[in-house]
């Protein structure tokens, strides 16, 4: 709440920082030259903002993201009550590349009928996209630090076993997921992917039926 005195005059408005905020987007937008506003993109560019902090594991608040995101200090308060709600926000975005790629990558592997080698070359070419590793450590990361947030970070996970159905058992297609996140932890660590004829050999070794010798 904010006092504010008019001239010499001894009368005090209140005036909440809820309509504090909406007056200075309404103001914003009433201007000519901006194009008409679209409340559900003004929330996904700071959703972005937000999300690019992550990445580059920076501290968020709301005037930082509002500053990255190039919108008014109220705008981020007035989407996202909480700095929590914000950072869910942003680690739901995470999730969702991180599962739309590894959902493709089994997808492929599935219509190979399980080839470890396919398997392998999919990894080392995730392994290879730098962002995407970057998104795999800022997603785990944001997860251990709020417990909360973790079911978000692990979704992917069963999906994965889920697809994997059609090609392995669940207990293999789990250890597989095991794997993944070593190989893009190590991959974050070290800055470059696990070598293609490693990753080979590990999954042959996986994806190895009772009965086959090595």
């Amino acid at each position: 709440m904010q006092l504010l005195y008019t001239g010499t005059s001894t009368m005090v408005q209140y005036r909440g920082r809820d309509q504090e905020s909406e007056d200075q987007m309404n103001a914003e937008d009433a201007s000519p030259t901006r194009r008409k506003r679209d409340p559900e993109r003004r929330r996904q560019e700071i959703v972005q903002a937000a999300t690019e902090m992550l990445l580059e594991g920076s501290t968020l608040s709301h005037r930082a993201v509002a500053q990255r995101a190039g919108v008014p200090l109220g705008a981020t308060t007035y989407y996202f009550s909480s700095l929590h709600d914000l950072r869910e926000a942003a680690v739901r975005q995470l999730a969702e590349e991180v599962t739309v790629e590894l959902t493709d990558l089994a997808e492929q592997v599935a219509a190979a009928d399980g080839d470890p080698r396919v398997l392998a070359r999919l990894l080392h070419d995730y392994l290879t996209d730098t962002a995407q590793v970057r998104a795999d450590a800022a997603l785990y990361s944001a997860a251990a630090q709020h417990e909360d947030l973790r079911h978000i970070a692990l979704r992917w996970v069963d999906g994965f076993v889920d697809l994997a159905s059609g090609w392995t058992d669940p207990a293999t297609a789990r250890a597989i997921v095991v794997f993944i996140d070593g190989a893009s932890m190590h991959t974050t660590l070290t800055g470059a992917p696990i070598d293609l004829n490693t990753l080979e050999h590990a999954f042959v070794a996986l994806l190895r039926h009772e009965g086959e010798s090595a």
